[in-house]
């Protein structure tokens, strides 16, 4: 199985463009699933519309879909449509990774807000439960700034009492001109890394980018396909 879960410490962390950037640098064939969809109404472009966007791919998928901007299982109960059950979308999962068993293939999925936020209120499954039914790493999207040492921790510390692999830390959103905060928090969030180092830095501002593939495999590490160079870009920003 060839499934990658992508989560985040919070909400707003630059999950989607995480996705987007670990989609455009699969070398074969690359499935892009959204579980849960909140905060877009029938007609309304989700997130995957943006995956679409900025890379192409148009293997999406999205399982269910919810108008009010909330946690999905708060936006199930207050829109009255049916919640996800976690063996169902196991199971839609393992269906979409066997249509392409080729060794550079991928299916993407993308979580709702952090690592343990209800997708249901009967059983209050998490994005975690799905990444230990599936077997699959997960790649944990954080913010570099004040704050993010204690919530990526906490992530990655469950991540780990729940047995699944943390295949890397990505930091969603980097600045032009990083404050001091963002600076002295890198060592910490490398320390907390496979391998020490911190897979992946998105530049603020990247869906706007004009080449975003190539925007992609300069910000993420080899692991995931890209060039980035976590002790070059470390020199890049001492001085602290």
């Amino acid at each position: 199985m060839s499934v990658l879960i992508v989560t985040g410490t919070s909400t707003d962390v630059g999950k989607t463009i995480t996705t987007a950037a670990l989609a455009a640098c699969v070398r074969g064939h690359v499935t892009v699933v959204k579980p849960a969809q909140t905060g877009a109404g029938d007609g309304t472009p989700g997130d995957l519309f943006e995956v679409t966007r900025l890379t192409g791919v148009r293997d999406v998928h999205e399982f269910a879909r919810y108008p009010d901007p909330l946690s999905p299982h708060h936006a199930a109960r207050l829109s009255g449509l049916p919640e996800l059950e976690l063996g169902e979308v196991v199971r839609r999962i393992v269906d979409l990774d066997a249509l392409h068993d080729g060794p550079d293939d991928l299916v993407l999925v993308e979580g709702a807000g952090g690592l343990v936020v209800p997708f249901t209120a009967t059983d209050g499954w998490t994005i975690a439960d799905l990444a230990a039914a599936l077997h699959a790493p997960a790649v944990v999207v954080t913010t570099p700034g004040l704050g993010t040492l204690n919530h990526t921790a906490l992530t990655v510390g469950r991540l780990a009492e729940d047995g699944i692999r943390l295949a890397g830390i990505v930091l969603g959103s980097w600045p032009a001109e990083p404050d001091l905060a963002m600076r002295c928090n890198l060592d910490d969030l490398a320390a907390l890394s496979p391998e020490g180092a911190v897979a992946g830095v998105l530049p603020a501002g990247m869906s706007t980018v004009r080449d975003f593939p190539g925007t992609a495999r300069a910000a993420l590490s080899p692991r995931f396909g890209g060039t980035f160079d976590w002790a070059a870009f470390r020199a890049s920003v001492a001085g602290i």
